[in-house]
């Protein structure tokens, strides 16, 4: 069963047929090698042959017709039985020596079998015949047995070079195969893990940057954000029904008072505003909820347009510097090098700043110095929130960015818990890096997004 599925897979398929491509690719070269070989074979045997023919030709320079027999006559004697041709016949086209029978060969290049040339056996010859002086026709051949032998080892030696090719191709295709199965099982088995629960399952990576490595870590990267986002709605879950305990009891215990106080005859109108405040604030705490969720499902992206952060800064500042003023905290702006434009939703990034500002004064004590500052460099411009107050300790900077999440467990003080989840929020939307940090003393909130475009100097 193993074996069929590794045999259906992609992988082994593909092994397949880059094996198939390469060994149609290898036997077209062997081919192409085959028949240049035999092409240079040929011409060294036209080049012997036509050299036998010149030496034997050139003794007849001084028309010495003994001279002429008798070196054909060496040559047939040092000629094999069948490797070598020699004919010398007179004007009346009888022969005067040579190894075959008088036989009407063509003047010029040509190629004759055995059985033209009264010889036995199925050899072929390469023949070049020419008149010596006007008298003799002489005739120089030789077989193409060491060409054919020489083709044959040659093509023997390439039917098993591929088959060599083709066995190590087929084993490297079943080994890749077998090495690609077991990495898309892991990443199989993963999957069916987390589909059971197993939210921290993650696909074991090589760590040699491959393809399938580089999709693992994606993968990994994406299950990590969503056992993120699972965690979150536990963790936003339990907040919620912890923290809207005691607001909601509230509410009852005031509707209960109100309820006596009106069978007794009593005025009820002040348990009524309490409990009309106490409703506001529940309501103003689903109400962020909401918010936060539609900011994270990204949504407001499609409102997105060129903005100024210095100049959404400047306008919480003048918004806020009276405020500040009359709760005994001060707000110092600092406008900087801000030129450069985002990308980003305006009234996302208005609420992302006053949320900023509002938790400072919430926290910091009478006296607070609250700092807003805005910088620009050529790839991103950074607002950065400063108090001089309590601070946040180290060990809780990530935790006061979950929902509903307070450092004042008792919550006597106003606040829902989820002013820095709303900036987290916005800061994630945007593509920008939020980073809580230590002012010395107090709270550095500083959050880096990245420009639209790259400043431009004249």
């Amino acid at each position: 069963m193993r074996r069929a599925r590794l045999l259906r897979s992609t992988p082994f398929r593909l092994a397949v047929i880059f094996s198939a491509l390469f060994l149609v690719a290898f036997v077209v070269a062997s081919v192409i090698t085959v028949q240049a070989v035999r092409r240079n074979l040929v011409a060294k045997l036209d080049q012997d042959v036509g050299g036998t023919y010149a030496v034997v030709a050139a003794s007849y320079g001084d028309n010495d017709v003994e001279d002429l027999i008798g070196l054909v006559q060496n040559h047939v004697a040092v000629a094999g039985a069948a490797d070598q041709i020699f004919l010398l016949t007179g004007r009346d086209g009888v022969r005067l020596v040579g190894n075959i029978a008088q036989s009407a060969v063509p003047l010029g290049w040509s190629t004759a079998s055995a059985g033209d040339l009264g010889l036995k056996g199925d050899a072929r010859y390469r023949l070049l015949a020419g008149d010596i002086g006007s008298d003799y026709r002489l005739v120089v051949g030789k077989s193409y047995d060491e060409i054919e032998s020489v083709g044959a080892i040659t093509a023997a030696t390439f039917m098993w070079a591929t088959l060599i090719v083709l066995l190590a191709a087929v084993a490297g295709g079943w080994i890749l195969a077998l090495r690609l199965r077991r990495r898309m099982d892991a990443i199989a088995g993963t999957m069916a893990r987390i589909s059971e629960g197993a939210l921290d399952a993650r696909i074991p990576l090589l760590g040699n940057g491959d393809d399938i490595d580089v999709l693992s870590i994606r993968i990994n990267a994406t299950l990590d954000r969503l056992s993120g986002l699972f965690e979150g709605m536990k963790q936003v879950t339990a907040d919620i029904a912890h923290d809207l305990k005691t607001p909601l009891n509230r509410l009852k215990l005031t509707i209960r008072t109100a309820l006596g106080k009106h069978d007794a005859g009593e005025p009820v109108a002040a348990e009524l505003e309490e409990a009309d405040a106490e409703s506001d604030r529940i309501n103003a705490t689903f109400d962020a909820l909401l918010r936060i969720a539609q900011i994270e499902a990204g949504a407001r992206k499609a409102r997105f347009a060129p903005v100024q952060l210095g100049d959404v800064a400047a306008a919480i500042a003048e918004a806020y510097v009276d405020v500040a003023d009359e709760s005994g905290r001060t707000l110092h702006f600092e406008a900087g090098d801000s030129a450069s434009l985002i990308s980003g939703d305006l009234q996302l990034l208005l609420q992302m700043c006053a949320n900023l500002i509002e938790n400072a004064m919430i926290h910091g004590p009478s006296g607070t110095r609250i700092g807003l500052r805005v910088a620009s460099t050529a790839a991103v411009t950074t607002l950065c929130v400063t108090d001089d107050g309590p601070g946040i300790p180290e060990g809780e900077r990530t935790n006061v960015l979950r929902r509903l999440y307070r450092l004042e467990k008792s919550r006597t003080t106003p606040g829902s818990g989820l002013g820095l989840s709303m900036v987290k929020a916005v800061a994630d939307l945007h593509g920008a890096k939020l980073v809580l940090s230590d002012n010395e003393p107090g709270l550095c909130v500083t959050i880096e997004f990245p420009n639209l475009r790259p400043n431009r100097t004249a």
